[in-house]
């Protein structure tokens, strides 16, 4: 292994999530590779998204709760340059053999890490209650 898969998993963090011998490759994956990068990406994921909004919906901060949940939702299901943005985050973050586990199954992944993301940014919705101007 080299020197830069050894530092990205030793700062990553452990496992989140249940991997046992029932689990499939790709819930594997979810939980040893894409959940880690999730949650060490939380505070840069929650920047961008603030930086989405600033220049594609300055009026989102006067919204409902359930209308930026649905926002947040759409933004990332249909802004392709928004999602790809995003997935490149974690991809990075990957190791090279994860990288090639990846693109053996990346639909699906890209799938199962977009539905966490919108899950994670919608969990962290009274972040965007006010607009932080800094």
């Amino acid at each position: 292994m080299n020197t830069r898969d050894l530092y990205i998993i030793e700062n990553r963090g452990e496992a989140l999530g249940v991997v046992s011998e029932q689990s499939s490759k790709e819930e594997k994956f979810q939980n040893l590779t894409i959940r880690p990068i999730l949650k060490l990406q939380n505070d840069l994921f929650i920047d961008v998204f603030k930086n989405y909004v600033s220049k594609h919906k300055n009026d989102f901060y006067s919204y409902s709760v359930e209308k930026k949940l649905l926002f947040i939702e759409n933004a990332i299901q249909k802004d392709i340059k928004f999602r790809n943005s995003l997935k490149g985050m974690v991809i990075g973050l990957f190791t090279i053999s994860e990288y090639a586990e990846y693109i053996q199954n990346s639909s699906n992944l890209n799938k199962r890490m977009m539905n966490m993301l919108i899950e994670r940014l919608k969990s962290n919705v009274q972040i965007f209650e006010f607009q932080d101007l800094s």
